[in-house]
């Protein structure tokens, strides 16, 4: 008994010691944990450079800016700012930046001259009088003038029909709908699409959304909608129903819009009395409403494991935003973020030296191809809608990481107000994954030399109705920059009918996934050692050579095929070269790059300057691209897409030629205010000239099962490539402090290798506390 009672004692106190030995291992693990130092905020080294305050001349307007141009048009034109303004009145639909002359802008930032005026465009949709007008309104801040610069940048008059489609356009032809359609077509709408359009209730009301066509019409002067509907349900792009109705909305006067035609499950009516008519006699094949599953949300169906590996600064940020100014290492540039066009970067400079004065985003682009109308003529042209304008809030550690610097922007455009975009822009340095340069000697003496490829990425994601796209440039250590985009978001479905198995892959109950083309139109003003540059290819071929040891022996050997270009154009050969192209016989344009014939691989912008070892300095031009094949010439639409022909096209620098489309070219498609091809056609010397290369990339989206519910951006992008090419006398990246070596017997020396000593020097991060207010300044249909 007392041998028992002992057994029983020993038992709960081994049990009471490991207890009190687990809590007291916790406690000192947590004490340990805890002190691990914070991570400094403060950089270790502060930048090379310091912010040049004359980076404010590429600056987006301000707040107040936008406000006192406003104003200034409000009063001075009389023009309407309300957001539900109707097309019959006049309407203040834009402000951006108006950018400077590059001249003055050259002098003022290298010259000492005087800075250049700061003005905006105000774009206003004269529905009174029929047309749009584009003004500068100046100086800023404090505007007392204005002037129509119509003529002078389009060199015509713009139609009033060939504005894009507002808010207050929108309200009126939602309500027509409602009224003219949903209304009479009761029956219809509850068995077909459980839509009960006597609920008042609008809580409890199930409805249809919209999604339209693009161009809208057959030719110049139309403004006939098809407008497609789809299930009221997350992802709403991947949920069509088979329901289409086409109107015409060409007057500014919204009580002359008609319903033209409508599409219900594969057969076209007249009119609406027709289709209602036909239904309730039982003369239709009727869809009969199912409940579907929600395979287009984003909601994730599990829940979190662990949080996903995340970066962190050590020893604080090697990169600085002041203003719209960035300094990262060797690297400086300015920043803007159009409305229209994008993303875009100016001034970019590597050691002190700049290398381009503009990098931006200037258009995308998408051809459809369906059977239903729909989606069947469909090519979308995003700078007409705003590429810029809808990025939005940038998510922590999803968008970008979560320690990023995130900048807000401003924006006004289709708006009553300047409208507040909380961190729409983020930059951040990150490890790419791969060592930038390494090699590991084996066979005579061994040692390791190697360095991390770590590159600052500027970034911002616009959201365009059902696609999303990520716009980054990115700076690396050896004075490369790239330029590049990847698409997410929804891909736009048609009902499946017979027939449209040809346009693509069913992807779901019901649902098709169409083929379509994404084109990015990028501008590149690249300044190699100053604006005087000239244009270069390179290739290789394979010559029959006699060996100089063995002169009986011969063997094909690649020998290095250069050539400069002198001209945009081939039209200075005494007769010209052609080419067959999509069954056209075209002139060969020297300069002017097109997709679907060879093209040197090697495209350089060169300096007549040399570097140490007698080689022109130049930046290499390298396009990462699958793109589809460009729209035909022979299509009317084609010539405000004539950018696409191109892979590469240069041109001599013109302040006119700013973009290579134009918040006209959507609604006015079959003559666009910006021909693209008219800056190559004048067939300009670009020997010794100051030149931009318009560059073309993009990729071809064949939708398949996995784009559901949402396409991933993995193999979905392109972009350019500017890579140093005989600039430097070596690689820049030598200077770098990240590089690595190691000999034997030096593995823990941290002279030579941070990485020894990281374990440490460990630190715990400080990071912001997480807010998201991207949805402010969305634009909601719901609240008309």
């Amino acid at each position: 008994m007392v041998a028992n009672k002992m057994s029983s004692f020993l038992k709960w106190t081994l049990i009471l010691f490991s207890l009190v030995s687990i809590i007291l291992n916790i406690v000192l693990i947590c004490l340990g944990s805890s002190k691990a130092p914070k991570c400094t905020r403060t950089p270790r080294f502060p930048p090379k450079a310091k912010h040049d305050p004359r980076s404010a001349v590429f600056a987006d307007l301000t707040r107040e800016e936008y406000t006192q141009v406003q104003d200034y048009m409000r009063k001075g034109l009389g023009v309407s700012t309300d957001a539900l303004t109707e097309p019959s009145q006049d309407f203040l639909f834009l402000i951006e930046l108006s950018l400077p002359k590059k001249a003055s802008a050259l002098s003022y930032l290298d010259a000492g001259g005087p800075p250049p005026t700061r003005e905006a465009t105000a774009v206003v949709f004269h529905g009174t009088r029929g047309h749009i007008k584009e003004y500068v309104v100046g100086p800023l801040p404090d505007p007392t003038y204005h002037r129509d610069v119509t003529e002078e940048r389009y060199g015509t008059q713009l139609h009033i029909n060939a504005r894009t489609v507002t808010v207050g356009e929108y309200h009126l032809l939602f309500k027509m709908l409602d009224e003219q359609v949903f209304a009479k077509l009761g029956a219809l709408m509850k068995e077909s699409f459980d839509v009960d359009v006597d609920q008042k209730d609008e809580r409890r009301r199930r409805r249809l959304n919209a999604f339209e066509q693009m161009p809208r019409g057959r030719k110049s002067g139309d403004r006939s909608t098809w407008i497609s509907y789809f299930r009221d349900v997350s992802g709403m792009y991947i949920h069509p129903v088979g329901f289409e109705v086409l109107v015409n909305h060409a007057s500014v006067n919204a009580s002359d819009w008609r319903v033209e035609r409508l599409l219900y499950n594969g057969r076209y009516f007249e009119s609406v009395d027709e289709l209602k008519a036909k239904y309730a006699a039982g003369d239709v094949s009727k869809i009969a409403y199912k409940e579907t599953p929600d395979y287009g949300s984003l909601k994730p169906r599990s829940g979190p494991l662990q949080v996903a590996p995340q970066q962190y600064y050590a020893e604080g940020k090697r990169f600085s935003v002041g203003g719209n100014h960035v300094l990262y290492l060797d690297w400086s540039f300015a920043f803007g973020l159009s409305s229209l066009t994008g993303m875009r970067v100016f001034d970019v400079r590597f050691g002190g030296q700049r290398i381009a004065y503009e990098l931006s985003v200037q258009e995308a682009m998408s051809v459809y191809g369906a059977v239903t109308p729909g989606l069947a003529l469909t090519k979308f042209l995003d700078s007409s809608i705003g590429v810029g304008r809808f990025a939005h809030e940038l998510t922590r550690g999803v968008d970008c990481p979560y320690d990023a610097t995130y900048v807000t922007t401003h924006r006004y455009i289709d708006v009553a107000a300047p409208t507040r975009f909380a961190n729409s822009i983020c930059v951040f340095e990150h490890n790419v994954g791969q060592p930038l340069r390494r090699h590991f000697a084996d066979f005579f003496g061994n040692s390791y030399g190697g360095m991390v490829n770590s590159a600052l990425v500027f970034r911002t994601i616009t959201a365009i109705g059902n696609y999303d796209y990520l716009w980054d440039f990115v700076f690396y250590q050896n004075g490369a920059v790239e330029a590049k985009v990847h698409a997410t978001g929804y891909m736009s479905t048609s009902y499946v009918l017979p027939g449209n198995e040809k346009y693509g892959h069913q992807v779901a109950d019901k649902v098709l996934g169409n083929i379509h083309t994404h084109f990015v139109s990028f501008k590149v003003d690249l300044d190699v050692m100053g604006v005087k540059n000239m244009f270069q290819t390179k290739d290789m071929k394979y010559v029959n050579v006699s060996m100089p040891w063995a002169p009986d022996h011969h063997a094909m050997i690649p020998q290095l095929v250069e050539k400069e270009l002198k001209t945009e154009q081939s039209h200075y050969l005494l007769l010209p070269t052609w080419l067959l192209l999509n069954g056209m016989l075209l002139p060969t344009q020297e300069a002017a790059l097109r997709y679907g014939t060879k093209i040197p691989r090697y495209l350089h912008i060169a300096s007549n300057q040399l570097n140490r070892w007698g080689n022109k300095r130049s930046y290499r031009i390298q396009v990462i691209t699958f793109a589809g094949d460009p729209l035909p010439e022979s299509e009317p639409e084609e010539r405000s897409m004539s950018w696409s022909r191109y892979k590469v096209a240069i041109t001599k620098h013109k302040d006119k030629e700013q973009t290579s489309s134009s918040l006209y070219s959507q609604n006015n498609i079959w003559n666009p205010a910006v021909d693209f091809s008219q800056f190559i056609e004048d067939n300009e010397n670009i020997e010794e000239e100051d030149l931009v290369a318009w560059v073309t990339a993009g990729f071809l989206h064949i939708p398949h099962s996995e784009d559901v519910p949402n396409t991933v951006t993995v193999g979905n992008g392109g972009g350019v490539i500017l890579r140093p090419h005989n600039y430097f006398d070596e690689d820049p990246s030598v200077n770098s402090p990240d590089a690595v070596y190691i000999k034997p017997g030096t593995e823990q020396s941290c002279q030579t290798n941070r990485m020894a000593c990281l374990a440490q020097e460990s630190c715990s991060p400080v990071l912001e506390p997480f807010t998201y207010h991207g949805f402010d300044g969305a634009m909601n249909f719901d609240e008309f």
